[in-house]
C-alpha cells in the first residue's frame, strides 16, 4: 500500500504541477486534499451514487474549497488495493482546510459516507 500510495502522489504532484486551472493564480502555492474511497462489497450502487453527488455538492456549499475534481479508478496496472474513487480538493490555505474538515456540510457527507466506506487514504500535500 506504501508503494502504490507513493506513486499516486508522484503522479497527483506531476499532475498539479502541468494542469493549468481557469480560476488560480498559478504563482501561488495551493493546498491539495486528495482523497481515495474503496467501498464495501455490499454498498448498493445507488448508495454510491449518492455518496458521489455528496461529494460533488460540497464544493458549491462551502466557500474554502478553491477548485474540485474527481473521478473513476481506471488503471490497468492492478495497483489500485481495491480504491475505486478519487477526489481532488484544492485550498489556498491549511486554514481554508481546517474550516472545511469540521463544516457542517462535510460533517453530513461524512455521516452519509461511514456505513458503505472499507477504506480510505487522505493525503494533503502543498503543490509545487
Amino acid at each position: 500500500m506504501k508503494k502504490f500510495t507513493l506513486l499516486l502522489i508522484s503522479l497527483l504532484c506531476l499532475y498539479s504541477c502541468t494542469k493549468k486551472t481557469e480560476d488560480t493564480d498559478m504563482n501561488r502555492k495551493q493546498l491539495r486534499h486528495v482523497v481515495l474511497f474503496k467501498f464495501k462489497k455490499e454498498a448498493p450502487p445507488e448508495a454510491i451514487k449518492i455518496i458521489e453527488d455528496s461529494f460533488i455538492g460540497l464544493s458549491t456549499r462551502i466557500k474554502t474549497i478553491k477548485s474540485f475534481e474527481w473521478g473513476l479508478n481506471n488503471s490497468p496496472e492492478g495497483l489500485d488495493k481495491g480504491l475505486t474513487h478519487c477526489f481532488f480538493v484544492t485550498f489556498d490555505s491549511e486554514k481554508d482546510r481546517d474550516e472545511y474538515l469540521p463544516h457542517p456540510s462535510h460533517q453530513e457527507f461524512v455521516a452519509i459516507l461511514k456505513p458503505h466506506l472499507e477504506d480510505a487514504v487522505v493525503v494533503d500535500y502543498w503543490a509545487n
